[in-house]
């Protein structure tokens, strides 16, 4: 956590239900082989008694009989066909069926899928894992759009995608120059703004530059957040997660609730109407948030602003706003926390 004069900053897909429906399915048959080899072992072995030996005996050839019935393969004799005692420790990829194994690497990250590709060579490679890969770092590129050659390798795509994310925490300019030059982001500015927003791997100092540089870029980033139906400190929240908030208060902070401002009135026109808000409501009580949000979470503030104390201060500035929803914005920053983490 970072901890500064204005404010507190600290560092933190949906799957189709087919999607999820398959890996739930390779995890189970991945524990069913594992576990009928290990009662297999430990029969053989004396460490399990006779009779609950035979007892898991039966139950893995009703288990068997009841897959061979349904034209399943049976992966409990795939293992039983294993000779020697060094190719009974690990399950050999190649001997399941294909879909199986890839739905068992694709729990690897980058680093493990590398290495298990000295094993498996032709699996370790298959270029629908490294799409997964590549696609669940860094969700919007460019070239994910385009059609591709057939010698296309998202192995490799991946490599490039990481030199240019390590490039970018060293210099932003140099590493969206470099994502463009290998055909990876398109040179516009909505282009390079849903790579930054669908992106984890960069460096939010980084990131808080370039932005800060490229104004162009921030609007465009601004308007991917969709704000309809939140309550306005978790929207702002969410805001700081995506765009990190200065250490300080200054010309780029106001810039970044100003925007925010606009954007929270034009996803909510309803709340706009009932409540009374407006741009400039909005950006009064951002601020009141950040400063309530100080003042409730340092251990150098000793005596806490109050509810009444909150209520009080802000509807000086805003006086539209009700005392209700004052009163609620008090009561979720003091349950929930800062604003401005992320």
């Amino acid at each position: 956590m970072l901890v500064t004069g204005w404010l507190v900053v600290t560092s933190d897909q949906e799957e189709t239900g087919s999607a999820l429906l398959g890996l739930q399915m390779g995890q189970m048959l991945w524990r069913v082989a594992r576990n009928q080899q290990f009662q297999q072992e430990y029969s053989e072995q004396g460490y399990l008694p006779r009779e609950c030996g035979r007892r898991t005996a039966a139950a893995a050839d009703n288990v068997n009989h009841h897959r061979q019935g349904q034209g399943g393969i049976d992966i409990y004799q795939l293992l039983k066909a294993r000779k020697s005692k060094e190719e009974q420790g690990f399950i050999d990829l190649e001997m399941l069926p294909p879909e199986l194994s890839i739905t068992i690497l694709s729990y690897l990250n980058a680093t493990d899928l590398c290495l298990a590709s000295c094993v498996w060579q032709d699996l370790g490679k298959d270029e629908y894992l490294w799409q997964g890969q590549c696609k669940s770092t860094w969700g919007h590129c460019s070239i994910y759009n385009r059609r591709l050659p057939s010698e296309f390798s998202y192995r490799k795509l991946y490599m490039q995608l990481d030199e240019g994310s390590l490039t970018f925490n060293g210099n932003p300019t140099e590493g969206i120059e470099y994502f463009m030059s290998k055909g990876i982001l398109n040179d516009h500015p909505e282009e390079v703004a849903k790579f930054i927003f669908y992106t984890r791997t960069l460096n939010w100092k980084m990131l808080r530059i370039y932005l800060d540089e490229r104004r162009d870029v921030l609007d465009e980033l601004v308007t991917l957040h969709n704000f309809s139906n939140q309550f306005l400190p978790n929207a702002l929240r969410e805001f700081f997660r995506h765009i990190h908030a200065p250490e300080e208060r200054g010309e780029y902070l106001e810039t970044l609730i100003t925007k925010f401002s606009h954007r929270f009135c034009a996803c909510n026109p309803a709340l706009v109407r009932e409540v009374g808000l407006s741009p400039d409501a909005v950006n009064v009580l951002c601020y009141s948030l950040i400063l309530l949000s100080i003042d409730l979470s340092s251990p150098h503030v000793k005596n806490k602003m109050s509810k009444r104390e909150f209520i009080r201060n802000t509807r000086r500035a805003a006086q539209n706003i009700s005392e209700d929803f004052v009163g609620h914005l008090y009561d979720n920053v003091y349950l929930i926390g800062h604003v401005a983490t992320s």
